[in-house]
């Protein structure tokens, strides 16, 4: 048995591109920054960026890009893929990307796209449009909402 799932919340780093295949269909593409805080051992607290290559493809990629932009919060979904070709020069290149299966609009209406308020994305803070239907009742955590406690060395029960 193998599984290949990711699953992140975070913010995108630049407005969606969208483009379409030859017959048709449509793919877009976006980063997404995930943070993480944590303290090194001088006791100094230190925040460390993630960016993932995101893909969405088909009737999903079209909601992206109608209401995905720079800063948006968003949970996605899917599975992580590798891809390698050649570059013009004849180089070998490799990239990892997660591509989407599910994403779902995170935030108020003020972090959501305001075109997208009435298509029910962001209600309610936590609450946000779903695009891929398979799993629109998972509810991932919103930043705001997590407790903000620290975990030190007295915490660590070994």
């Amino acid at each position: 048995m193998s599984v290949n799932k990711a699953i992140l919340v975070g913010r995108l780093g630049r407005d969606p591109e969208t483009r379409y295949t030859s017959s048709g269909q449509a793919v877009c593409n976006f980063t997404l920054a995930t943070d993480e805080t944590y303290k090194d051992r001088s006791g100094e607290r230190q925040k460390r960026t993630e960016w993932h290559r995101i893909v969405v493809w088909g009737k999903q990629a079209e909601i992206a890009q109608q209401y995905l932009h720079k800063g948006s919060l968003i949970f996605v979904e899917g599975r992580i893929q590798t891809r390698q070709w050649d570059d013009r020069e004849g180089q070998k290149r490799t990239t990892v990307e997660i591509v989407a299966s599910n994403f779902r609009m995170l935030g108020g209406r003020s972090e959501g796209a305001a075109a997208g308020a009435s298509a029910g994305a962001g209600a309610s803070h936590g609450a946000g449009m779903s695009a891929g239907g398979v799993d629109n009742d998972v509810q991932a955590p919103a930043p705001d909402d997590a407790p903000s406690a620290e975990v030190t060395d007295e915490d660590i029960p070994f």
